[in-house]
């Protein structure tokens, strides 16, 4: 364990550091798209944040290759080495789209590659548990199709849900460390040494994400491009792949009988490394619903829209911290309920525990819907947001309360924004609708203007305290 934790670490290390000097080179190249409609930050950001993510990876992989316990992967597998070929391939499709936008034929015709440059040195599916059945041998061209299917969904899922500052490296950190647990309880728990590769896997992309994040969480000072995002979707679905076609349920012992019955005991936990979608369940329904909203509409599924699940938690009233921490607990929820349920599938408290933590999650969705409203004379003591609409925050030295401020000042969705004005107005009443700003607005980026930055118009009034 310590192995793993000194490879986070330094994983996570190499990227925090990396990825100030990787945005100013952003900023130098040019990698600083306009801002479009469909996007929520106001001010052009920079991209190209995998390109810090990448070296991370390397740093990480080279470290383990130099730790004692940990050299042992690189000694009795080729899936190391495998990873950082698709990876490199990956990053470098991600690179060239950050700063020339290119198709998104050619994106899924370089993520097929990457698959295809991954299962020709090892990196495949070779059978799979099925419950009643045992593990079913896979011929070469199933094992291929599935190992390129699950890592051109992987990434495109997490792909499409980067669309808020740090939300997809938070969310698929998340998955990694709940990941990491399964994997490392396979490995140290039962001895097998076919699920290490997974559990080096999943520690190197918990330091990709962690050593990111503080870059990337609102406002983000960098964005990770597709060139972060294909890279630890890919990363993701590698360690998947590696642990579910590569351990034999059956050499886990974990039960007397057939292999069969092995096998239908450890159903709970092979299905969501067989389906790495259930870990990433959130971006995942994303990404269907994504794809038949806009084939319903006409459109290309792979164009861009804002119809997205945080799109939608925008919508309702949600700022943006508080969409990404829901989507981060959807996410740790789904996915360390797999974990538990894989560890003991037969107690109902994990089952009645997921369920009570689903309705959190649920009134927590429809908060802004009820949003509760302090009495006047205790609007002093509460957060703005729960103070009656109209009221203005700024009073005089007596404590009084000063004139209202007319509610055509407010913008959209989110934080309090309007067309220009007073800084404080970020902390207002971020439960209410609002008013939507057309598109080229100065001062607001495209549909929405979510963040810090707007100000209110000040028309200096006598009696009023500044």
């Amino acid at each position: 364990m310590r192995n793993y934790l000194l490879t986070l670490c330094i994983t996570a290390a190499v990227t925090y550091l990396l990825t100030g000097p990787v945005r100013k080179f952003a900023i130098v190249a040019g990698a600083m798209p306009e801002i479009r409609a469909r996007d929520v930050h106001r001010e052009p950001t920079p991209r190209l944040g995998g390109i810090a993510m990448f070296f991370g990876l390397c740093a990480g992989l080279l470290t383990a290759d130099h730790l004692t316990n940990l050299s042992e992967v690189f000694d009795n597998s080729n899936e190391p080495r495998a990873l950082l070929s698709g990876a490199a391939l990956i990053w470098l499709i991600g690179v060239l789209d950050d700063k020339f936008e290119i198709d998104a034929l050619i994106k899924l015709g370089g993520q097929m590659i990457a698959a295809g440059v991954m299962v020709m040195q090892g990196l495949t599916i070779l059978w799979l548990p099925v419950p009643g059945v045992g593990s079913v041998s896979l011929t070469q061209w199933q094992g291929t199709l599935l190992t390129v299917a699950l890592v051109v969904i992987t990434i495109n899922a997490v792909n499409f849900v980067d669309g808020l500052d740090g939300l997809a490296a938070g969310m698929v950190c998340i998955a990694a460390a709940a990941f990491f647990m399964y994997a490392y309880r396979i490995w140290y728990g039962y001895g097998l040494e076919s699920a290490a590769p997974a559990t080096l896997f999943s520690a190197i992309l918990m330091g990709m994400c962690l050593g990111f994040l503080p870059h990337n969480m609102h406002p983000a000072r960098i964005f990770m491009g597709d060139s972060g995002s294909m890279l630890i979707g890919l990363v993701l679905a590698a360690g998947a792949i590696s642990i579910t076609g590569q351990v034999d349920p059956d050499a886990m012992n974990l039960f007397a009988g057939s292999e069969k019955e092995a096998v239908h005991q450890t159903v709970p936990v092979y299905i969501p490394l067989l389906l790495p979608l259930t870990i990433i369940a959130v971006p995942a329904a994303d990404l269907v619903l994504a794809i038949v909203r806009r084939t319903w509409n006409g459109q290309s599924p792979f164009a861009a829209d804002r119809g997205h699940l945080h799109h939608r938690l925008l919508e309702i009233g949600h700022s943006h911290s508080r969409a990404v921490l829901i989507m981060y607990f959807w996410s740790a929820l789904i996915a360390f309920g797999a974990l538990a349920y894989s560890v003991n599938s037969g107690a109902m408290w994990i089952v009645l525990g997921i369920m009570a933590l689903s309705a959190v999650g649920l009134v927590l969705l429809l908060l802004p819907r009820f949003t509760p409203r302090a009495p006047r004379w205790a609007e002093h003591f509460v957060p703005p947001r729960y103070r009656r609409r109209g009221t203005n925050r700024h009073t005089g030295d007596g404590g009084e309360s000063a004139e209202t401020v007319p509610a055509a000042a407010y913008a959209t969705n989110g934080d309090a924004i309007d067309k220009a004005g007073d800084e404080e107005a970020d902390e207002a009443s971020d439960g209410e609708r609002r008013t939507p700003v057309a598109a080229g607005v100065s001062g607001v980026n495209g549909a929405t203007a979510v963040g810090r930055g707007s100000r209110l118009l000040e028309e200096p009034k006598a009696g009023t305290s500044r």
